[in-house]
């Protein structure tokens, strides 16, 4: 793909990502906590434990600091590996890219849960970086 408008290419992470392994194991019917411990470098297993707690306790404080939690390891784990493959935190991180989602996802669910908690900024922040990286909250709630 050709970048006509000169910023940096859009970043792929390797189709080696812990998410793909993870992926294949939830698929042959593993639970996500039965699969992070084989997969702790796998932002998607931490977004899906954040989704889990943000849904599972409403507006409970605990469940959002829980989720808070997760996420922020989730998109941690995905900076860790966008930065391998090449990103300097500008550019496309695309959605259509399977093993690019669980960071993606992460990022969502952090901002979600740090706007339960009251930290509106990093929550705005995040979701600026999910624009920042050419999706938008539409495109990574539809991932659910």
């Amino acid at each position: 793909m050709e970048n006509l408008l000169g910023g940096p290419p859009p970043t792929l992470l390797p189709t080696d990502h812990p998410d793909v392994a993870a992926r294949e194991s939830l698929a042959a019917g593993a639970s996500v906590r039965e699969v992070v411990p084989q997969q702790p470098a796998s932002s998607l297993l931490w977004a899906l434990l954040a989704e889990e707690s943000l849904a599972a306790q409403g507006s409970d404080l605990d469940g959002a600091v829980a989720a808070y939690a997760y996420a922020r390891t989730g998109y941690h784990r995905g900076l860790d590996a966008l930065r391998r493959a090449g990103w300097r935190g500008t550019g496309p991180v695309p959605v259509d890219h399977e093993p690019n989602q669980g960071f993606l996802r992460a990022l969502l669910a952090l901002a979600e849960a740090a706007g339960r908690i009251g930290e509106e900024p990093e929550a705005e922040r995040c979701r600026a970086l999910l624009a920042d990286c050419g999706t938008s909250v539409d495109e990574v709630t539809a991932l659910r």
